[in-house]
Order: C-alpha cells, then sequence, then structure tokens
C-alpha cells in the first residue's frame, strides 16, 4: 500500500472507526435524555442569547463578572473558529470522500453537538480559575481537575483523563489545516504559488495573535459577522438560482444516508460506512462539538451564570452545521459540481464560479483567507488555554507562553511545505487532521458523561434562578471558585 492508503487506513479504521463514531452518537444522545433534550426545547432561548450578544450591548451584571473577554467577544472568537475553512473545505472534502450521504450524517452529529458543546462550555465556565494576572481561564483540563479531581474525589481518573487530553488537544500545534486550505485556495485562485500565499497568510496571522486573547476577540467582533453575512448572502443567491435543483439534491442526501453512493463522473464511489465516518469526522472538525475547544475561550467570557454562555454553544452548532455547513453542501450540489473530482477548498471555488462568475471565485478565495485568520487565531488561544494549564505558575511560564506566541505558525506552514513537496491530494491533508481530533474528543466526550449530573444540576438552578421553574437553592454554587459564586449571586436576578 502507498502511504495515502496508510493514512486512510489509521484514521478511518482505527482513530474514525466504529468505536469513536458511536461513542460520540452515544454521548450525545445520553446528555440529551438527561437534559430532556434541552437542544430542542431551550433552542429559542439559545437564539434569543446569541440575538442579544449581537444587538442587545453590554449588560450590567456581565460587566462586573469576572473574565477575560465580553460575552460577545467570547462568542465570536469562538464562533470564528468553528465557522472557517472547514465549512468551506472540509465539508467539501466529505461530499467528495463520502459522497452526498455524509451530510446526513454531519447532520445527525450536528444535532447532538449542539447539547455537547452547550455541556462542556456551561462546565468550563462554572469550574473556571483565575490566574496570577487575576484573568480567568478554564477548558477541559480545569473541569476535569475541579469536577472530577476535587469534587468527585477521583483523582487517579482525573489526572488519567487530563494527560491524555493534553496531549492529543496539544496535536492541534502540529497539525493545523487552515494554512494549507488558505493556500489552497489563493493559489487555485489568482495562479500563485502556494508556499508563497502560505508565507503571506503565516505573517498576518503573526500580526493578528501578537496581541494575545483580548485582541483576537476585538479582531473577532469585527470579521466574524461581516464573514457570516457575506457566505450566506452569496450561498442563498447560488442556490435561489438554483432552486430547481434543491429536491433532487435533497433526496440524493436522503437516499445515500444508508445504502452509499455508486461511482459517478469524477465521483469514485463511496460506502455507508465512509459516508458516516466523513460526515461525522468534518462535521466535528467544523462545529467542534466535544473537542474541547470553544469551552476553552467561553470560560474567559464575563457571565454572571454558567448556562447563559452554554447556550451559544447550541447557536454556534445550529449556525455552523445547519446553516454554513449545509449552504456549502447546497452549492456544491445544485451547481452540479459534487461529482467533478474536484475536492477541498477548490471545489467550494469552483461551484461559487459556476454560480456566481469570476467574481464570486475570487471574492470567495478572499473570504477563506479571513475564515483561516479567525480559526487559526482562535486555535491559538485555545491552545494556549492547554499550555498555561501544563505550565501552571512556574518559573517557565512566562518563557513557554513567549515561546508559543512565536513558534505557533510555523508548523502549518511546515504541512504546506511537506503537501506541496509530497505532491499530497487535498483529501489526504485533511484526513491527517483528522488524526489529531480524535483522541482529545474521546477524552473529553467521556469527561463530560462523568460530570452529566453537574451539568443538570447547573439547568436546573438556572431554570429556577432565571425562569421561575422551581425554587432557588442558595446554598447551591453557580460557580466552582467562591468568590465568584458570591459576585455572581449578588447580580443574579429572576428575569433575563
Amino acid at each position: 500500500m502507498t502511504i495515502v492508503d496508510w493514512i486512510n487506513v489509521i484514521v478511518y479504521d482505527y482513530m474514525w472507526g466504529t468505536p469513536l463514531v458511536v461513542f460520540v452518537l452515544g454521548a450525545g444522545l445520553y446528555l440529551s435524555i438527561r437534559t430532556g433534550f434541552f437542544q430542542l426545547c431551550g433552542f429559542r432561548m439559545a437564539m434569543k442569547r446569541a440575538y442579544l450578544n449581537f444587538f442587545g450591548g453590554k449588560k450590567e451584571a456581565e460587566s462586573k463578572s469576572a473574565g477575560v473577554l465580553s460575552s460577545m467577544e467570547a462568542m465570536s472568537t469562538a464562533l470564528g473558529t468553528t465557522i472557517g475553512v472547514g465549512n468551506i473545505g472540509g465539508v467539501a472534502t466529505a461530499l467528495a470522500l463520502g459522497g452526498p450521504g455524509a451530510v446526513f450524517w454531519m447532520w445527525v452529529s450536528g444535532l447532538f453537538g449542539m447539547i455537547v458543546k452547550s455541556a462542556e462550555i456551561t462546565l468550563a465556565v462554572h469550574y473556571r480559575i483565575k490566574d496570577g494576572d487575576q484573568e480567568a481561564y478554564g477548558g477541559p483540563n480545569y473541569y476535569m481537575q475541579k469536577g472530577i479531581g476535587e469534587e468527585m474525589n477521583k483523582k487517579g481518573l482525573y489526572l488519567f483523563l487530563s494527560a491524555l487530553f493534553a496531549i492529543g488537544f496539544s496535536l492541534s500545534y502540529f497539525i493545523n489545516i487552515q494554512t494549507y486550505t488558505v493556500s489552497e485556495a489563493l493559489a487555485s485562485t489568482f495562479d500563485i504559488s502556494m508556499l508563497g500565499s502560505s508565507i503571506v497568510f503565516t505573517i498576518v496571522l503573526y500580526i493578528m495573535i501578537s496581541g494575545g486573547l483580548k485582541s483576537i476577540g476585538k479582531w473577532a467582533t469585527v470579521l466574524v459577522p461581516f464573514m457570516c453575512l457575506f457566505y450566506l448572502f452569496g450561498g442563498l443567491f447560488i442556490v435561489i438560482k438554483n432552486i430547481t435543483m434543491i429536491p433532487e439534491s435533497v433526496a440524493l442526501i436522503f437516499g445515500s444516508a444508508f445504502t452509499g453512493t455508486a461511482a459517478v463522473g469524477g465521483f469514485a464511489g463511496a460506502t455507508m460506512k465512509l459516508a458516516l465516518q466523513t460526515g461525522m469526522a468534518r462535521s466535528v472538525f467544523s462545529n467542534e462539538a466535544g473537542w474541547g475547544t470553544a469551552p476553552m475561550i467561553h470560560a474567559s467570557a464575563r457571565v454572571e451564570h454558567p448556562v447563559k454562555q452554554g447556550m451559544l454553544g447550541i447557536f454556534e452548532v445550529f449556525m455552523d452545521t445547519f446553516v454554513i455547513c449545509t449552504m456549502t453542501c447546497l452549492i456544491i450540489m445544485v451547481t452540479g459540481q459534487w461529482n467533478s473530482g474536484l475536492e477541498g477548498a477548490s471545489l467550494t471555488l469552483s461551484a461559487f464560479e459556476t454560480g456566481l462568475g469570476t467574481f464570486g471565485r475570487i471574492v470567495l478565495a478572499v473570504g477563506i483567507f479571513l475564515f483561516g485568520l479567525t480559526t487559526s487565531s482562535g486555535l491559538y488561544a485555545q491552545i494556549e488555554v492547554v499550555l498555561r494549564y501544563v505550565v501552571g505558575e512556574s518559573k517557565i511560564k512566562k518563557y513557554a507562553l513567549a515561546f508559543y506566541k512565536w513558534t505557533y505558525p510555523l508548523p502549518s506552514l511546515i504541512l504546506v511545505l511537506i503537501a506541496v513537496f509530497n505532491e499530497l491530494p487535498g483529501a489526504t491533508v485533511w484526513i491527517i487532521s483528522d488524526a489529531g481530533v480524535g483522541l482529545p474528543i474521546f477524552i473529553n466526550l467521556l469527561a463530560l458523561v462523568v460530570l452529566a449530573p453537574k451539568f443538570t444540576a447547573l439547568l436546573k438552578d438556572y431554570n429556577a434562578r432565571y425562569l421561575g421553574k422551581g425554587t432557588v437553592d442558595e446554598n447551591f454554587k453557580i460557580f466552582y471558585d467562591e468568590k465568584q459564586d458570591a459576585e455572581a449571586k449578588k447580580t443574579a436576578g429572576r428575569a433575563e
């Protein structure tokens, strides 16, 4: 077998094999049942919360809460990381490898992903800590330590899970697909070198991350709404232009979800198993539910109750998977490009060019550049949280963070060099990225299942405290940290 064949076997037969797929779906179903399918019954509240974040201005209660970012900055940063090249190149790759049936499994994963992301964000905010500079940080490692290690007194389990998560998530430092996808889009659109475009992207990324998390949050609040609206309006125009193709495309999605797709045109054919694996892998990579990434950003938000921030996870997955990713799939399918033999960003660019002409391709290429920046800078902030957890308040903290900041963009640049010189196809590079996702997802989901009682308790407290459903238990800790908890109870009211 060739090296490409070996990569396929390792990733899809082992790392994204049946056990992980079943566990991802099982964990999502378990959390859904435990919370009475909160992602559905609380959907309206989540949309309202997101709307208030965008248009409601800053709330006095939140401005006094602990945190580095405003709730809006945290959501924009996390959404900027979520909505990125995975929605453009990743979804296209799922279609190119798994066929239209992959879209169905992407939706299934997104349905359960909404509650998973809500749970991990809520727990991250609840268990967050303040560092030596009095800045709030949190994430999977922190809720494993505080929730499993301290509160549940299962130190051995916490150490095992936390170590594996840190090791698995650290692979994101070495395997970052953003620079490759951006370079691929710019090179194919403007007929320039992938190496040259990757160097330009790297330089701009250095500028963006130089100001740290606060700077990234301010960038994200400007770029993310613009990118989402541009992509949606451009995509909607193409879909409406080809509206007669929608019934056929939707029928193909559902019809091939359980039967696979036969070879046609430049499409090599795909089994149901491949459709399921690629659909779920691309969905998780895109909406990041269960990966443990978004909680690291949201934990730094100024908010007076963890569930308030957790509801934004429902909005993020919905916007990412059911709106942006679905739009990408429909664009590719109604323009007839899904079986062209193209893959990755080149496939989506070709669909935009078919629907909007050369101008559409150029504008989307610029959009991919911006998507790549927000995603890469958000990932930078997330890996920094893990690094802060590992080094703690030791003497090497300052040097470790400085070394990380100035080396972060380099591995993704090196990945472009490797791909170009070895002439690796885009689909293979995306498969390599899947290799860095499997382990942290498995570990984080296991921790969420263990901490499910705490998540449901926080939901119960939120319902009683803000919605008048039940009696407020004044002894219940809104935040694990005593000081933050006292501050929260001073500002928490019964009505939003």
